[in-house]
């Protein structure tokens, strides 16, 4: 009786150690495929010149890169709509 006890145990044990590397397995092929597509899209991403920062005598400038200064909004100016946050402060 004893023997038939030790044998379903080992039997569980084996059941539970496998049902808990199949999360781990499927986790790490996620991640694998996560990094992949990410270094799929920057490597596939093309740029003129890449930017750089150039620091200024008090503030810092990124020149260079994709994206056009011209497209994005002014610093410190509200969107339009009139709605300015409570914790705005120009």
């Amino acid at each position: 009786m004893a023997r038939g006890n030790d044998a379903d145990t080992a039997r569980r044990s084996r059941a539970t150690r496998s049902a808990g590397l199949l999360p781990l397995v499927i986790g790490v092929a996620s991640a694998a495929a996560l990094t992949g597509a990410a270094y799929f899209t920057v490597d596939s991403a093309s740029c003129g010149s890449p930017a750089q920062y150039i620091r200024h005598d008090s503030h810092v400038e990124l020149v260079g890169g994709c994206v056009d200064g011209a497209n994005l909004p002014a610093a410190g100016t509200p969107k339009a709509g009139g709605v300015v946050p409570g914790n705005y402060n120009p």
